[in-house]
């Protein structure tokens, strides 16, 4: 279990200070598919880069499994269980998928049949994709599900996406789609956050949490939250888009 306890963050720029979270508390349970949401710049990567330890929060306590790990770097919550994947994978010339899994799983040993399961998990042919270099010769949809092989390979206890679906065409989201239902249906005792807006990732959810300038404003389920999310969607919809142009106010009236 993860919790969040009064996490805030802020940078400064030129003299301004930008509060991105604000005394945000929240609890990850195990064995669930949490989707965090929220309008763009509302803080969701950063509190994704917090709980992996890629930023350190201004002040706040990060509880995993009942350590405070608010100090431990990015390589000790790694040891430790808590796995990342970036919104855009990182390629690497000259290594091979193969390769990248082994990494992963931390044994040097790892069989190509074991290697290939994790490939055909996520919807890759393993005999195609084994032995390729992690490079640019392959598309934003396989770099994702092979980041995601690695996960599924390192057995982390949280594994945390921030956007999955950014940069990637639609054929490879719905296949992402596939692999994160069938992740949650085997999540067995770990957990999962995902970072999105997309609204088919919000319907397989356990729980989702809306992130709106800084804050925690709701939680719950997605029939709960959709209709949130979805109503303020209309407002925008309905919004009198020519006064814009014109000069003239947003009619915001439903």
């Amino acid at each position: 279990m993860l919790e969040i306890k009064n996490i805030s963050y802020s940078v400064t720029e030129d003299g301004v200070t930008n509060q991105i979270l604000d005394d945000i508390s929240l609890v990850i349970p195990d064995g669930k598919l949490t989707v965090i949401t929220g309008p763009n710049g509302g803080g969701k990567s950063t509190l994704a880069k917090i709980i992996a330890g890629i930023l350190k929060p201004d002040s706040g306590r990060i509880i995993f499994d009942g350590q405070d790990i608010t100090e431990w770097s990015i390589t000790e919550r790694a040891n430790n269980g808590i796995g990342f994947a970036f919104q855009q994978p990182v390629r690497f010339k000259g290594v091979k998928v193969f390769d990248l899994l082994r990494l992963a799983k931390g044994d040097k040993k790892l069989s190509s049949s074991d290697a290939c399961k994790y490939l055909a998990a996520v919807g890759l042919c393993a005999r195609d994709y084994i032995d390729r270099e992690v490079n640019a010769s392959l598309s934003g949809g396989e770099l994702k599900r092979i980041e995601i092989a690695t996960v599924l390979a390192k057995k982390s206890k949280m594994s945390v996406f921030d956007e999955p679906e950014a940069g990637i065409d639609l054929w490879s989201f719905q296949n992402l789609i596939e692999v994160f239902d069938g992740m949650r249906k085997h999540i067995e005792g770990s957990s999962i956050i995902i970072i999105s807006h997309q609204e088919r990732i919000l319907k397989i959810a356990d729980e989702i949490l809306l992130i709106r300038d800084g804050k925690l404003t709701s939680k719950g389920t997605a029939d709960e939250i959709m209709p949130l999310l979805l109503a303020n969607e209309s407002v925008v919809k309905n919004c009198n888009l020519t006064g814009l142009w014109t000069g003239g106010e947003c009619d915001d009236r439903t």
